[in-house]
Parts: structure tokens; C-alpha cells; sequence
């Protein structure tokens, strides 16, 4: 996690207790060293957030420091909810998390009557919840498409064939029972999709394609939408 990001999440933590909470507690959840978080908490002091405290006994958001109030309609409100419900049906269990964290922060940050709605249960995603694959990281996936870093990958088709492959990561469309990894394939030369669950082996390599992600994205797109009649999550290999 970045420091940036990791300060935002602090805060959100401190806006949320109830009591005092201990740099031990905020670490376990943001799985860094408490020695991090004592660094981090000084930071927010000398930035002037009114977090008081001390080690050992925990820390405390003073009164009268907040975020930006989020707005929403009860219908954005309702489309979130049910977003977020739809996000545990996947195999990505980083993304699971980071729905369960949203869901957390939003609700503390609405008003009374919109915090019901996420409170109420009263929306729900059903059907088939996708097992993660059995050995490649979905996580590790969506960060090289960020970072356009290639893949090492080991797969094995429908068919049982087995091949190599160097790729450069795209896009994940998530199904309810799988997810598809879109990506221009070095040995094909052309743009590939890959079932995560048929992933043998899957690393990043010390190798990128800076700049050319969007470009690559946008041929995927044009040739998805020139065969349209063509299943989206058709295995090309």
C-alpha cells in the first residue's frame, strides 16, 4: 500500500473508533509493522490532523476534523450496495476486502438516512460465488495491468495442451464461475484471452510496456466489437 494511500486509510480507521485504538491494532489491519504506523501518525500530526495519543494507549481523531461529506442519491446509494454485493460473488479476494472496507467507510461518512440503506440488507447478489483460482493471484493480475508489467505464465488450455507464455496483461473480465485475463500474447502476437483457473504458474517479469497498455486495450476493443456475435469469454489461445 502507498504512503498516501495508508495515511487516508489511518484517518478513516480513527474517524470509525469507537474507543482508543493502538498503532498494534492499526497495523494488523492494514498489514504493515506498528513501527510504520507510529511514523505515519507523526506525519498526520505535523500535517495538523488532531489525532491525540500515545504508544500503548491508543489514538484518538479529535472531534471537529473530518472529510469531505460524500452525497448520494437513495438510487446511487442503492447502486453502490448492490455493487459492492456483486464484488463478493467474485474469486478476487483483494477485491472482497476492499468492497467490506468501502462499504465501512461510506456508510461512516453518509447521512443518517442514506447510512440505513446500507445497513438494511435489503439488496443482494445471488447465484454462483467463483472459487479464486487455484494458483495464480487476481490481485497480481490487476496490479501489472496498472503498472503494464509483462507476465510469465505456464497454461493449459481446454483441450489439456500445455505452452509458456510471456504476455502483456490488459484487462480481467470477471464471470460468476471464472475470470478471464485479456492480454497480448509475445508468442501469438496478437491479443489473447486466458482463464485465470487454468493457470498453472503465473509471475511478473523484470520487464514493462509503459505507454502502450491504452493503445493495446483499444485494438482489443475494436476487434471485440467487430465480432460481437463472438462469446466474450471465448478461450483464444
Amino acid at each position: 500500500m502507498r504512503k498516501a494511500s495508508r495515511l487516508f486509510e489511518i484517518i478513516q480507521i480513527l474517524r470509525l473508533a469507537r474507543k482508543p485504538i493502538t498503532a498494534a491494532e492499526i497495523a494488523e489491519t492494514l498489514e504493515v509493522t506498528p513501527r510504520s504506523i507510529y511514523r505515519d501518525i507523526a506525519a498526520l500530526q505535523a500535517m495538523r490532523v488532531p489525532i491525540e495519543g500515545e504508544r500503548g494507549l491508543g489514538y484518538v481523531l479529535r472531534p471537529g476534523f473530518d472529510l469531505p461529506p460524500l452525497m448520494f442519491t437513495i438510487e446511487e446509494t442503492e447502486a453502490i450496495v448492490l455493487a459492492l454485493a456483486l464484488l463478493a460473488r467474485t474469486g478476487d479476494e483483494e477485491l472482497k476486502a476492499a468492497a467490506r472496507r468501502v462499504n465501512q467507510k461510506i456508510t461512516g461518512a453518509v447521512p443518517g438516512p442514506l447510512r440505513q440503506a446500507f445497513q438494511s440488507q435489503a439488496l443482494h447478489a445471488w447465484g454462483t460465488v467463483a472459487a479464486p483460482p487455484p494458483a495464480i493471484d487476481l490481485a497480481m493480475i490487476r496490479r501489472a495491468i496498472r503498472d503494464e508489467q509483462k507476465l510469465a505464465l505456464d497454461y493449459r488450455d481446454e483441450l489439456g495442451r500445455a505452452s509458456e507464455r510471456t504476455v502483456r496483461p490488459l484487462a480481467l473480465i470477471y464471470y460468476s464461475e471464472h475470470a478471464m485475463m485479456v492480454a497480448w500474447c509475445e508468442l501469438r502476437q496478437d491479443i489473447r484471452n486466458f482463464r485465470a483457473d487454468r493457470v498453472e504458474h503465473c509471475e511478473p517479469v523484470d520487464a514493462f510496456f509503459r505507454g502502450e497498455g491504452n493503445n493495446l486495450r483499444q485494438l482489443w476493443i475494436n476487434g471485440w466489437q467487430a465480432n460481437a456475435a463472438r462469446p466474450l469469454e471465448a478461450e483464444e489461445v
